[in-house]
This record gives structure tokens, C-alpha cells and sequence, in this order.
């Protein structure tokens, strides 16, 4: 039995119909060379009669505050096989994905599906696997799924993702069993040490940084766009494979991170859609940039904080986007270096309480505390396989909610990013022209660079 922490309990009480709080991933599979016809029917055979009970977290329910194990497990309620109609196109899959993603997850059952998809153009399947926010996070949802594939096209091992048992998980089960008391007390004696810290940089945001510090972004910045209206429970998906060395080569060329990079080009990207949509405010976007405090091997629950990021949308230049962009990032950053993780998190929780808040009560439907969600997660460097099938490519699907209506999240794979977007239809017009935007911005930060070939020197002391 495992608490809920206040993150955990945050994602749980966001949740209605219009507002899903699960997050997905879409795995695209290479069938192997002279596979049989009923590869995948074999596939999904083994696992239905495989009749291995999931390990934690996946076997985990809700039972009040805490997370208990489902002792009445049922797979058919989680695992489904299903073949798009022909030709199975990418369109036919984003659309199955846009569709499944739109639909709540069952609370009186463990928070997770998992889709096996047939039908796929180019001789491929893929699976789509969804989970609640508020069981685990991006990095230890990616984790989960890596661990169970195989470095290895010839490993005929099918282990789904829910019998995977990691390392931590071993250990937690050989463990005494912590009492509900203990694991209370336990977890408030953690909190009460990280107070003082907490409020030392609490005390340094609000009489130093706040109107003072021109790099710094509070939940009070963020101006209203149409990403920022209450949305409907349709979503839109939308996915594509940019190549990873194109943004190395422009932050090695500019003196910045990676990280620095893909929000410029997402900045670029907004702006012009916004532009497009004759829509683009005054004042700069703000986005809220997830940032992992996993400092171990762990795989469940809730280990991040928020970083809020001035995308500066209101510079045409790119340059100075970058650059106003990298200060924004690093003014947080360097706070985040003086506090240990848990303070990290009791620091965030009363940073952004009036912000959930307002997300559970929509009390004041006009602010939000940032403008959209941007992430990026690590994934896997090296091919990974599921029974000798290649994976060729992985897209995250994450969540839109009231007041945000838009979600760029990004993973890499071996040289790729792969780029998932996912948007309330109604709110967000022609969303999946935000991925051309992409590709347009990343150009314009190539072209920049290759112009200017006597300036370097001058480049890499942009930041």
C-alpha cells in the first residue's frame, strides 16, 4: 500500500469528462523479415494466456488516499487487439489515437490500457499504452516501457509492460510492510524537514525576485490566448520524427543546451500559428517545462517539478528569442540547485497551490499560470525490440486541460525526437499545421547559422 502524494492527488482531483488527466505513449513496430501472417495474433495469444499478474504499479487502485493492489484483477478489461480499416494509414491510426485518448480511464480499476493495433501501413503495428497521471510520470513511464523490450532482435520474449518487475520493486516486496500510521508519519517528518529551506527561497522569490528580477517568471505572467479557454472532452493528436543532430548542431553552433533549442523552435512554431490565426498577444508566452527530480532507478509515482519558461513570443527576432528563453530557464534552474528534491517539491506545491486551485475550482477562468505545456523526455539510445519486432518510432500523448488547451511533449530515440502533440479539437483550429511550424523554425535557426559562417565567435556568446 503506497500514499498518494499531493502531486498524485492534484492529477486525481483535476480529472472530469472534458478534462482526462491520463498520459499515453504510441509505439510504432517493424514487423520482423518473413514473420508469419499470424505474427501479431500470436502475439496478443501469448499474452492473454500467459496468465502472469501485473506488478506494481500496475496493479495498483485507487482505495482513498492510498494505492492498494487490485486482488480481483481483470486483463481483458485493460488489453485489447483491434485492426484499423484499409489502407491503415498514419491518418487512420493519429485518429484511433485522438479518439481512445478522449475517453477517461476506469477509477474502480487499476488507471491503465494497453491497445495492440493492426492494419498499419509499411508492414507495422503498434501499441498504445495509456496511464494515469497520477501513477506515474513521464520518466518513470518510460522507464517501465523500455524495460520491457529487448536490446535484442532475437529474443522471442513477450513480456508486457505490466509484468515487468523492477529492481525497486523487488526490494519494496522484500521489505517489511509499512503500516498506514508509519508511512504517514514518515512522510510529514520528510516535509517538516525540508521547511526551512522552503520558506528561505519563498522569502527570496516574493521580496527580491518578484518585479525585480526581469528574468524571472511567476504564475502571474502569462497572457490569455486561445489556449487558454475551458475545452471540450475531443481531443486531436498529431505526431512526427524530426532528426536529433539538427538541434544538436544548432545548440553547439549558438553556445546553448538541447533543451534550449526545442523551445525556441517550439517558440518560433507558436508564434506563427498564432500569427496564422491572427492571435498572437501582445505579451510573451509562458510555458510550463516539467523537470524530473528522479535521482535513483525508481519507476513509479510522481517525481517532477514545473519550470516556467518566457517562450518570448513577442520578439520576431530568433536570437533574441533564444536568448531570453535560455535566461528564463537558468534563473530557475539555479534556484532549484540550492534545495535537496523534497524541498524542490514542497517548494512547488505552495508555488503552484493557487494555480491548481484555480484549475480544480475555475474560479478565475480568465488566469492561468502558464500558457501551455512543453516536455521533453529522455528515451532510449539504442533499438529496442518486442519479440524481434523493431521498434521504429515512439510518441507521447499527455494531457489538455481547462485553461490550457495545448500539449507539446517530445522524447528521443535513438537519433530521432519524436514529437507528440495533443489538443482540444474545438479550441485549437488546424492544429497539426503547428508540426510544418516545426519543421519551418528549425530551418530558420539552420539558416542562421550557415549565413553567418565569419560569426561564430559571436554566436556562441549569445546566451
Amino acid at each position: 500500500m503506497r500514499p498518494l502524494n499531493p502531486i498524485d492527488f492534484l492529477f486525481l482531483s483535476l480529472e472530469k469528462r472534458q478534462q482526462p488527466m491520463h498520459v499515453g505513449g504510441l509505439f510504432l513496430f517493424e514487423l520482423p523479415k518473413n514473420a508469419p501472417a499470424t505474427f501479431i495474433h500470436d502475439l496478443v495469444t501469448d499474452i492473454r494466456q500467459s496468465k502472469a499478474f501485473p506488478v506494481s504499479p500496475f496493479n495498483h487502485k485507487l482505495d482513498g488516499l492510498f494505492w492498494s493492489d487490485d486482488e480481483e484483477f481483470d486483463l481483458d478489461h485493460h488489453f485489447r487487439h483491434i485492426s484499423l480499416p484499409q489502407p491503415g494509414r498514419i491518418r487512420e491510426l493519429l485518429i484511433y489515437i485522438s479518439q481512445e485518448h478522449s475517453a477517461l480511464i476506469d477509477r474502480a480499476k487499476p488507471l491503465w490500457t494497453c491497445h495492440i493495433i493492426e492494419g498499419i501501413e509499411g508492414n507495422r503495428f503498434a501499441m498504445y499504452f495509456k496511464i494515469h497521471h497520477a501513477m506515474i510520470d513521464g520518466i518513470a513511464g518510460m522507464r517501465l516501457i523500455e524495460k520491457s523490450l529487448s536490446h535484442s532482435p532475437t529474443e522471442n520474449s513477450i513480456v508486457p509492460p505490466w509484468c515487468v518487475k523492477s529492481k525497486r520493486a523487488q526490494r519494496l516486496e522484500q521489505a517489511q510492510k509499512q503500516s498506514k500510521i508509519k508511512t504517514i508519519l514518515g512522510s510529514l517528518k520528510l516535509q517538516a524537514k525540508a521547511t526551512p529551506q522552503v520558506v528561505k527561497e519563498l522569502s527570496q522569490t516574493v521580496f527580491k525576485d518578484l518585479g525585480r528580477n526581469p528574468d524571472h517568471v511567476s504564475t502571474f505572467q502569462a497572457p490569455c490566448t486561445i489556449f487558454n479557454q475551458r475545452v471540450s472532452s475531443s481531443r486531436r493528436f498529431a505526431a512526427q520524427s524530426f532528426d536529433l543532430d539538427r538541434f544538436r548542431r544548432i545548440a553547439k553552433t549558438l553556445n546553448m543546451t538541447i533543451n534550449d533549442v526545442v523551445l525556441a523552435v517550439c517558440s518560433g512554431a507558436l508564434r506563427q500559428y498564432l500569427i496564422n490565426q491572427n492571435a498572437l498577444p501582445q505579451k510573451p508566452l509562458i510555458a510550463m517545462v516539467p523537470a524530473s527530480l528522479r535521482t535513483d532507478d525508481s519507476d513509479q509515482g510522481n517525481r517532477i517539478t514545473m519550470i516556467l519558461a518566457n517562450l518570448a513570443t513577442h520578439k520576431a527576432d530568433p536570437m533574441d528569442r533564444i536568448r531570453l528563453i535560455k535566461r528564463s530557464v537558468q534563473n530557475a534552474k539555479a534556484r532549484f540547485s540550492r534545495m535537496s528534491s523534497n524541498q524542490i517539491l514542497g517548494y512547488s506545491a505552495l508555488v503552484y497551490a493557487p494555480a491548481g486551485l484555480n484549475m480544480i475550482s475555475g474560479a478565475m477562468p480568465k488566469h492561468q499560470a502558464f500558457n501551455l505545456v512543453i516536455s521533453n523526455v529522455p528515451g532510449p539510445q539504442e533499438p529496442l525490440y518486442w519479440n524481434g519486432a523493431k521498434l521504429d518510432a515512439l510518441y507521447p500523448a499527455s494531457i489538455v486541460m481547462d485553461g490550457q488547451a495545448l500539449n507539446i511533449t517530445m522524447t528521443s530515440y535513438l537519433d530521432k525526437l519524436e514529437v507528440g502533440l495533443i489538443a482540444c479539437r474545438r479550441s485549437v483550429p488546424k492544429m497539426q499545421s503547428l508540426l510544418g511550424l516545426l519543421e519551418d523554425e528549425i530551418q530558420t535557426f539552420e539558416k542562421l547559422i550557415d549565413n553567418k559562417p565569419h560569426d561564430n565567435d559571436a554566436l556562441k556568446h549569445a546566451g
